[in-house]
This record gives structure tokens, C-alpha cells and sequence, in this order.
């Protein structure tokens, strides 16, 4: 392996961006770096491969890239909405770390109205199996016609986590969407359907602190 025409010695050498690799006389090229947003429908979980043939995720962006990208965390297999695929390890992993605080915005529909006094339980947080939760925000979507649609924001990447604070009130969700995360939301996106992030996006997203 060579390095800017040297033959590299050393066991871990470091190579910075813009410098020359070849290995057996090939020039190596770095791997585009792609960023993907799906709008996900129910029926598809979220997984790279499936041992039971099961619909996944990486049927919906098969055709999007040559590259080989990554769900950056998960949705259930009938939650919808949001869900950001890259090969950027980097940012996949800012963007799933608890420290970083990443918002997630979700469109609840329940079985029942959500009364004032589970309301406010859920503000001020809830214990579950796993230790108390609290939510960022929670509000009655279209300003409260209807109580059994919430609009629920948090930064908490606990497993289902959103499902598991109705279900410990005894409250069912009918429907879970994940309308915006970090900042990015579903315009220009139907449902079933992706888009290549812009510049500006990406740029947003790698300067989160």
C-alpha cells in the first residue's frame, strides 16, 4: 500500500482527506458519502437483512444509490414517517447517541380521547419498565377538536419508546408517525417514497453539537 507515492511501514497509519492510496498499484477511490430520507408506510421493518423474508426497509431505497447505505436508528414495523439511511458512520452515530439530544416529533393517533389528567401525567413524566421517561413536548393536535390525536416531541432513542408511554396509561395507538427528525420533516416526501438530502440539510447536520 502506498501513500502519496510512498510505501506505507507502519500498522495504523492514518490517512487524511485528499491524499493518494494505492494498493497493488491501484488508486483507491473513498466511498461517496450518500444521505437518503424515506418516507416509510407500515408493513416494513427496519433491518438490513431478514432471515424470515419479511418486507424490510432496503426494498424502498434498493434503487436510490450503488453505494450500500444504513437505516440511522428504527421505526416498528407499523410506525411511519421519517427515517434517514447514509454511509456516513459518523453522523449515523451523532445522530443516534443519547448526549446529542436529537429531536423526534411524532403524530400519535389513539384509541380514546387522551383526558387533561393523562396529559399531564405524560408532561411531567412517566415510570416505565426501563426508569422515567419525560417527553420534550406534548400537545393536542388541530388545537384540541379531537383529544385522541397528539402531536408528542422527545429526544429519547429508547425502544418504542413512544407506544410504551400510551400503553403504560392504557391508552392503544392506532397510529404512530414520525413527522419530523432532526429538523428534517416530511415535505416533498409521499409516503413510500425518498429524496436525496440537499446540501444544506447535510451541512445542518453535521454541525449539531
Amino acid at each position: 500500500i502506498k501513500i502519496n507515492n510512498e510505501v506505507v511501514t507502519e500498522l495504523g497509519t492514518k490517512v487524511n482527506p485528499g491524499e493518494k492510496v494505492e494498493y497493488q498499484g491501484k488508486v483507491l477511490q473513498a466511498e461517496k458519502l450518500v444521505y437518503v430520507l424515506l418516507n416509510k408506510p407500515k408493513g416494513f421493518i427496519t433491518t438490513t437483512d431478514d432471515p424470515f423474508e419479511r418486507k424490510t426497509v432496503m426494498n424502498l431505497v434498493e434503487k436510490a444509490c450503488e453505494e450500500r447505505i444504513f437505516p440511522v436508528g428504527r421505526l416498528d414495523l407499523n410506525t411511519t414517517g421519517l427515517l434517514l439511511f447514509t454511509n456516513d458512520g459518523d453522523l449515523a452515530k451523532k445522530l443516534t447517541h443519547p448526549k446529542h439530544g436529537i429531536k423526534k416529533l411524532y403524530h400519535v393517533v389513539l384509541n380514546k380521547p387522551l383526558t387533561q389528567n393523562d396529559y399531564m401525567k405524560i408532561a411531567e413524566g412517566v415510570e416505565l419498565e426501563d426508569g422515567m421517561t419525560k417527553v420534550d413536548k406534548i400537545a393536542y393536535a388541530e388545537a384540541g377538536a379531537d383529544k385522541k390525536q397528539i402531536g408528542v416531541e422527545l429526544h429519547s432513542g429508547k425502544n418504542r419508546i413512544v407506544r410504551r408511554i400510551f400503553e403504560s396509561l392504557q391508552y392503544d395507538v392506532v397510529r404512530l408517525d414520525r413527522v419530523s427528525f432532526a429538523g428534517l420533516t416530511k415535505k416533498d416526501v409521499p409516503r413510500g417514497k425518498w429524496r436525496f438530502l440537499k446540501d444544506i440539510e447535510i451541512n445542518r447536520l453535521k454541525m449539531i453539537p
